[in-house]
């Protein structure tokens, strides 16, 4: 989502801006900018599009500055457009925004009583005048104080100021920001990806605190202006290559990296001498704990779908799972003896962030799955349980998936052992099966040709369905939601049971549907709704696992074998294929498949 960066120096830094502007393309964004301080006047330069066309316009404007800020946009208010893209100024401020300002129409109507002309469909011009008014009578802490008092909703911001040209102000209310430290410079970036480039030493701001930037100096103060003391910290070194390669797209590097991911995550957690699994840092007994809560968004929900039925079958645990967006506005009871499991990508999906302050301000136990050590979910959680797959810079999550749901099983196990529901034998004959994942994955991946065969009727489709039980049925809703994220085809993921319950009226002459049927328990229940799907006419896709045993049918249009393991591990290889398919259908329109229409890597807005 949209992503702000900001360096104040004693050098020019308009080249630093647009190279790290790139380093957050990955986020999702349809327009950039960029604006300095030049000979006494705040200039932008911004456009519609990529962050590539925003360079070619500086160097065509000879755009310069010692003090900057930069932004990439994902729409909220106002379509996109080069006028509503960020920065927005007036003649004395200029503000970069991510975020929603809730009350931006009541203060716009107030705003243009006083004079002020809007030139902008946005929420975030509301700001740049509001602080240009408050300037007028007030100090600029005063200003700042009393501005974001004034703002309902969330926000991360950046922003520059004509009468103060070596200073940058950072804000945070919901949206992460950072601040970095270098020599004789600073930087405000919304992502300590984006700094990483220039600094791995960092501050991150806390809810409701701002903070004054300048080359040699940076400030912090909570909501009511008093200074607040900060801890510089180190940030992790990446010795991943984010580069291509030879790859077409990133998603397809990152599908073919999740063996190494499943190899890499199982080499931290797991003791293979001693045939244990480690996690040191676990911070409560295991008769603390009597339930569980999972808590996600999107592709980190079906995780905790999947995990559902681990901690169901592994523990004595009472278990749920909640979507992120929806549990903080029920009445919840809390429990001081349940875990509340908080699982995102990036570490600052603002749904789930929401969910988890409520448990931190209500002194629950909290623990975060995420690929990002350093963001706001790992900072704000009790306990910390990293992905480890690297940096995933493809919109559609594939390796972070495999990712949450082999660390949610390895926790899954972790408990199940210390409270002695399964014995040491076959905790460790789990483990053994952990051990010998990532080589079945790697045999998995060897399935394009039969993929990209089938690719081809999914686009030319008015719909599909994905259909399993058991394990099988969240990573029906996975696949679904990978082939509309990315080919733009209605899909729908169903219990293979409920296609009799309406879903089935759906089904018509010619119309694709996946079925996930591995041999495990539901597998005769699951091939006799798949009979039912056929016999009105579909064209079935079958996703299995490699047997000596047909199938018995003759109508199947194309199936997919995987390899054989233990059947609570089949969701990891069956989920394969299905990237897979949707990768295949979106290249055959020729869709920008890193970056899918609409979407965004890390969703910071409500």
């Amino acid at each position: 989502m949209c992503g702000i960066v900001g360096i104040t120096s004693n050098k020019e830094v308009t080249t630093r801006i647009v190279n790290s502007l790139k380093k957050l393309e990955y986020r999702g964004y349809d327009s950039a900018g960029i604006a300095t301080l030049n000979d006494g006047f705040i200039k932008e330069v911004k456009c519609e599009g990529r962050v590539e066309v925003l360079e070619k316009n500086i160097t065509s404007s000879n755009l310069q500055g010692e003090i900057a800020i930069g932004h990439v946009r994902w729409a909220t208010h106002g379509r996109p457009s080069t006028i509503n893209a960020h920065p927005h100024s007036s003649e004395t401020v200029s503000v970069v925004h991510n975020g929603i300002i809730e009350n931006s129409t009541i203060l716009k109507k107030i705003l243009e009583k006083k004079g002020y002309n809007f030139k902008s469909q946005t929420d975030t011009e509301v700001i740049a005048h509001l602080i240009t008014d408050y300037l007028k009578k007030n100090n600029l802490k005063n200003t700042i104080i009393k501005v974001l008092k004034k703002l309902h909703g969330s926000f991360a911001l950046g922003i520059i100021f004509k009468d103060y040209p070596d200073l940058i102000v950072g804000a945070r209310r919901g949206s992460p920001l950072a601040v970095g430290y270098g020599p004789n410079e600073n930087y405000l970036g919304s992502d300590s990806y984006a700094l990483k480039s220039m600094t791995n030493k960092v501050s991150y701001l806390n809810d409701g605190e701002f903070c004054l930037i300048k080359d040699n100096q940076v400030e912090f103060f909570d909501t009511n202006g008093i200074k607040v003391n900060k801890k510089i910290l180190n940030l992790s070194q990446d010795n991943q290559d984010n580069d291509k390669g030879d790859y077409k797209h990133f998603m397809a590097k990152e599908i073919d990296e999740q063996p190494t991911t499943i190899k890499n995550c199982v080499n931290e957690y797991i003791d293979k001498i001693n045939k244990q699994i480690n996690i040191y840092n676990f911070p409560w007994k295991i008769n603390q704990i009597n339930s569980i809560v999972l808590i996600g968004c999107g592709t980190a929900y079906h995780s905790c779908l999947v995990a559902k039925y681990w901690f169901e079958e592994y523990t004595s645990l009472d278990v749920s799972i909640d979507i992120a967006s929806e549990f903080r506005y029920r009445k919840l009871k809390f429990k001081s003896d349940c875990l509340y499991v908080f699982v995102s990508q990036s570490g600052e999906t603002a749904d789930t962030y929401a969910a988890l302050d409520i448990c931190k301000k209500n002194k629950m136990k909290t623990c975060s799955i995420v690929n990002v050590i350093e963001s706001s979910i790992a900072r704000d959680s009790n306990l910390v349980l990293p992905i480890h797959c690297g940096p995933e810079i493809g919109v559609a999550s594939t390796k972070a998936f495999l990712g949450q749901m082999l660390v949610l099983y390895i926790l899954c196990l972790k408990l199940s052992f210390d409270q002695k529901i399964i014995t040491k034998k076959i905790y460790q004959e789990k483990i053994k099966n952990l051990l010998s994942l990532s080589n079945l994955c790697k045999k998995t991946l060897l399935t394009d040709n039969k993929i990209q065969k089938a690719s081809k009727e999914f686009i030319k489709a008015k719909g599909s369905m994905f259909l399993g039980r058991g394990y099988s049925f969240p990573i029906a809703l996975e696949g679904a939601l990978k082939l509309k994220e990315l080919a733009y085809v209605h899909a729908e993921g169903y219990p293979a049971g409920e296609m009799k319950h309406g879903p089935l009226a759906l089904i018509e002459e010619g119309m694709p549907v996946v079925v996930l049927a591995p041999r495990d328990n539901h597998y005769k229940k699951t091939i006799s709704n798949m009979q039912e799907v056929i016999a009105r006419g579909a064209k079935v896709l079958l996703v299995t696992n490699k047997s000596k045993d047909e199938i018995q049918s003759e109508n199947i249009w194309e199936k997919i074998e995987v390899e054989n393991l233990t059947e609570d591990l089949f969701p990891f290889l069956i989920t394969v294929p299905l990237q897979k398919l949707a990768y295949y259908s979106a290249l055959q329109n020729g869709y920008d498949i890193d970056k899918p229409r609409n979407l965004a890597k890390s969703v910071t807005v409500e």
